[in-house]
């Protein structure tokens, strides 16, 4: 219980940050500063870091131990049980598949193509990096203009906040809001670029990109604790 209140105390400060983070990037739409004297790499320097971070959280998706670990079902410091000290229907039935349980409490997180389980945030997420990488390098590298970078700002601020509470959504619609969740940090990234023209504003945003990135995790993190901890069952293999 102490472990779930410390995390607890994390995601409020950490939403109250982001959505702290999220008003200000709407401030800086509706009052955009003047800049002078921009360098100019500062696309290349913008696009390179954006597009790093996109391959990080594809490889992350596509490595099952490497998105196991981010989503903190196991958890290192927990000493595991010997199987054979555990009843044969929890040693058999509570496997992971899709890195969830499959004891059905976890089924609003995961959807089934052709008899294969799959983790409807992650496939979100992969989707949304792998578009949100060509979409950076369409802007960044290949010349592509926006016609309007607020209103491009606004639909990536809703993106986000959308993405950010996709926890209590289902299967499908899961997936769509993480894809979107991705899909709007890229909005905005864009949008500030054009709008301010400043390579100090568009490190900052994509600072605020990676703190979106890391309380969406946390927020999935609480999301498993708050499961876990209410399931009745006894000497559960994922739980231990």
């Amino acid at each position: 219980m102490s472990q779930q209140r410390s995390l607890k105390f994390d995601i409020e400060y950490q939403l109250l940050l982001s959505f702290l983070g999220l008003l200000l990037v709407v401030f800086l739409t509706a009052f955009p500063p003047t800049v002078v004297g921009d360098v100019p790499w500062r696309k290349m320097v913008i696009g390179s870091i954006f597009n790093i971070i996109c391959a990080l959280g594809v490889s992350a998706v596509l490595l099952p131990n490497n998105c196991l670990g981010i989503l903190n079902i196991k958890k290192k410091d927990r000493t595991v049980t010997s199987d054979l000290t555990r009843p044969a229907i929890h040693r058999k039935s509570n496997t992971l598949k899709g890195h969830h349980p499959t004891c059905g409490k976890y089924d609003a997180h995961i959807f089934r193509i052709k008899g294969r389980t799959v983790c409807a945030a992650c496939t979100g997420l992969l989707i949304g990096g792998l578009l949100a990488c060509a979409g950076a390098v369409a802007y960044f590298f290949g010349g592509w203009t926006v016609a309007d970078n607020s209103l491009l700002i606004l639909l990536g601020v809703v993106g986000i906040a959308f993405g950010l509470f996709q926890f209590k959504l289902r299967n499908l619609v899961r997936l769509l809001m993480n894809t979107i969740f991705v899909l709007g940090a890229l909005l905005v990234v864009i949008g500030i670029d054009g709008l301010v023209r400043s390579l100090v504003f568009d490190l900052f945003i994509v600072s605020l990109v990676l703190f979106w990135l890391y309380t969406r995790i946390t927020l999935s993190q609480w999301d498993h604790e708050v499961i876990c901890s209410s399931c009745e069952v006894t000497n559960c293999k994922v739980r231990e």
